[in-house]
């Protein structure tokens, strides 16, 4: 079977095991990074340097890989697009607002994040492993959206229509139970608090620095009792992983 050792130069089987220690070690490393992501996309990859890219966050100490930060940004935008004319196509009488609400439980960061852990991409997310943080943070939903960016450059619209299609929405998507789900648990969480005369609140505990970037830590507070705390490196965001948190601490989910 054919290797993918760079950008142009394939290697067969039997040269690698010629090849010296570390860069026999560092070929057999792409070549399974090459076998996981056909798996995982359906297909081979054509520009194997692009889903090096698309798997790599800035906090890699590969530092010789460029971060996924701005194929994040395309991908972002042509998941958007596809997920948009899905639900256009699939819900014909349904109204804008519907129609902007149901691509928003689609492509919010929470779900991104957990259908990305499902297809596998943290194992294959290229991050700092000893940052406690990041492993419990949306990384993965991010390199998601990259690798859509990564398959749209390397083969077009229509491909990754079908990839989106096939290999996120079709697996992962139940577009009935999706209809029930509450998107803002701030909101699910204070409807909570003034049905039972509870007073809630969610405050900033904590403020740090990590690779440039500031990480917030807030925590829902209900009668002065701290329940559950949120990171992420905007304080809404972190205030909503916190209300999410505390919804599920609280058997509020159902």
């Amino acid at each position: 079977m054919p290797l993918l050792f760079s950008k142009n130069l394939f290697l067969d089987l039997d040269c690698v095991k010629l090849l010296p220690g570390f860069l026999y070690r560092l070929v057999s490393k792409k070549r399974h990074l090459y076998k996981e992501l056909t798996s995982l996309l359906g297909f081979p990859p054509g520009n194997f340097a692009l889903y090096e890219i698309a798997l790599s966050h800035r906090s890699s100490k590969e530092k010789f890989l460029e971060s996924n930060e701005r194929l994040e940004y395309l991908g972002d935008a042509i998941l958007g697009a596809i997920v948009g004319d899905y639900l256009f196509k699939k819900y014909p009488y349904k109204t804008e607002g519907y129609l902007t609400e149901m691509r928003s439980k689609i492509v919010n960061r929470q779900q991104l994040n957990d259908i990305a852990i499902k297809m596998g991409l943290r194992k294959l997310t290229i991050y700092d492993k000893y940052n406690s943080f990041l492993k419990i943070s949306q990384i993965f939903g991010n390199t998601l959206e990259a690798l859509v960016g990564a398959v749209y450059l390397d083969r077009g619209y229509n491909k990754t229509q079908q990839f989106v299609h096939k290999r996120i929405l079709m697996p992962y998507i139940d577009m009935e139970l999706l209809e029930s789900v509450e998107m803002n648990h701030k909101n699910k969480l204070y409807g909570w608090a003034n049905k039972n005369g509870k007073v809630l609140e969610f405050e900033l505990l904590d403020e740090q620095m990590d690779n440039g970037r500031r990480i917030f830590t807030v925590g829902a507070v209900v009668d002065g009792e701290l329940i559950c705390t949120g990171k992420a490196f905007n304080k809404k965001d972190a205030s909503q992983i916190a209300a999410q948190q505390a919804i599920q601490q609280l058997g509020l989910s159902d």
